[in-house]
């Protein structure tokens, strides 16, 4: 006897269709699961065969086969289980099998029976759309997100449940989210920032065109602070599915539609930020994608998984390759990066001294390579401010800046914005003095181009060409 039922497994972000046949055969009862499984999906035999009885459901007496084709293709994750289930019981006849090949199923069976949710449901009922099936098993709790596939959601609870919704028998309980959950955080405000008004124009030229932003100077002056702040400023998107992968969803709140930010610990390991492990698995990069990379204290990391983010800087994608597969994650993210100047922070600031040796300072430089500095279009030196500024009332809030940086960024995309003569002269003037790289020019034109849109110009002008070029590599920077 012979059955199948179809999901999906996920190789990065996106999902490969899976046929689970499940063949039963007369002879010494056994349960056997091919078809490159992992840990995780091998113990399913434990969790189904209890799950089944559980749900007062009959164990077949048979050597039970269960295949997850194609078999080349590794399977990870606990989401195999309710397939299994189901595809044993159509193939001992206590479900239509061909009412079971109507539907893709994914989720988790607890020991009692229960379905729990599973990341990636999202992509799972993604690729089910594209398959061209209408309808998903999935736990109750992932309604909310496979619904945003546009697909219809059968929500079970219960393995019980699922088993006499096949059998037409009844409809499945609709699925109700629980009250009283959490609302979600509203953005920092730049309203908290006293002075620091060269800076808040940096983050409001990043929010606008997309720049990355090196914020450095003494610690304390709040460039922290800022940081945290641009995600304010950046208008909605979607960026769900990568944050399904990644079990980063709320059942509450299913689609994402504030910029992502992340703050990874200086401690994070190279695989932890562009991605990497078993699956693999999306880093704090991917997970930034269409957001912001906030690294506070940059040169406190690993220096491999600073140089790792070289190559996503400038092609927005990460290419995973391991011997058993490769996966692409996306990951066109803003990097924000802060950084004291020196190791004991005291130089940038006229109230304190320098303490550290030439060595230290050698050493401080060297954490930091030339062509990772290169990558950010803005970095600027951060002061003290001054304690008339601490004194003065809040600055100008996020809701005002937001609309500016929306304009700006229409402007952008509507193209246009062409350099005059004059801003080409003062352009090639500095590409030999400051000097520029190619890679540096192409950047000051870019932050040129937003400062005019910014500014509503026709056209980039030399002020706007001068504005650009004075947030290039501080002197302070360069020397540390």
């Amino acid at each position: 006897m012979l059955a199948q039922a179809v999901t999906y497994c996920l190789v990065g972000l996106e999902p490969r269709r899976v046929e689970v046949e499940a063949h039963l055969q007369r002879a010494v009862p056994a349960f056997a699961i091919v078809g490159l499984a992992d840990r995780a999906c091998q113990e399913a035999k434990e969790r189904v065969r209890s799950g089944v009885a559980s749900a007062q459901l009959e164990w077949p007496r048979f050597r039970i086969t269960v295949n997850l084709a194609p078999a080349e293709l590794r399977k990870i994750g606990s989401g195999f289980d309710l397939p299994i289930a189901l595809s044993i019981l159509a193939a001992s006849r206590q479900l239509p099998e061909e009412r079971l090949a109507e539907h893709v199923a994914f989720g988790e069976l607890a020991l009692d029976g229960r379905v729990r949710p599973v990341n990636g449901v999202l992509a799972v009922a993604e690729g089910a759309c594209a398959a061209g099936i209408d309808r998903v098993l999935c736990a109750a709790e992932s309604t909310a997100e496979a619904a945003l596939a546009g697909i219809d959601v059968v929500p079970v609870r219960h393995l019980a449940e699922a088993v006499a919704y096949l059998r037409g028998e009844r409809d499945p309980p609709p699925y109700v989210a629980s009250n009283g959950h959490h609302p979600v955080a509203a953005a920092l405000d730049l309203a908290d920032v006293l002075g620091q008004e060269r800076p808040r124009r940096a983050l409001e030229l990043a929010a606008a065109g997309g720049h990355n932003l090196l914020l450095a100077g003494p610690p304390g002056t709040g460039k922290t602070m800022l940081g945290r702040r641009l995600p304010g400023i950046l208008p909605p998107l979607e960026v769900t599915r990568i944050h399904s992968v990644a079990g980063l969803l709320s059942p509450e709140h299913p689609l994402v539609l504030a910029a992502p930010f992340r703050a990874p610990h200086h401690s994070a390991s190279t695989a932890a930020i562009v991605g990497g492990g078993p699956g693999p698995r999306p880093g704090e990069a991917t997970l930034a994608h269409r957001g912001v990379l906030l690294l506070d204290e940059m040169p406190e990391f690993q220096r491999p998984a600073l140089e790792a983010l070289r190559q996503p800087l400038e092609d927005g994608v990460i290419n995973i390759a391991r011997a058993g597969g490769r996966a692409l994650f996306p990951a066109r993210f803003q990097l924000v990066a802060t950084m004291n100047l020196c190791p004991c922070g005291g130089r940038g600031d006229p109230r304190a001294e320098c303490s550290c040796s030439a060595q230290r300072l050698a050493a401080f430089r060297d954490k930091l390579s030339r062509a990772l500095l290169d990558r950010f279009d803005l970095v600027v030196t951060v002061p003290r401010p001054q304690a008339r500024e601490l004194e003065a009332g809040r600055g100008e809030p996020s809701a005002s800046v937001a609309p500016r940086v929306a304009v700006g960024r229409e402007r952008l995309a509507a193209g246009g914005l062409e350099r005059t003569a004059p801003a080409d002269d003062l352009l090639a003037r500095a590409v030999e003095r400051v000097p520029l790289s190619a890679r540096g020019r192409a950047k000051v034109g870019r932050v040129a181009r937003t400062a005019a849109a910014l500014a509503g110009a026709e056209s980039v002008e030399p002020e706007h060409v001068a504005e650009a070029l004075a947030y290039r590599a501080p002197a302070e920077l360069a020397a540390a």
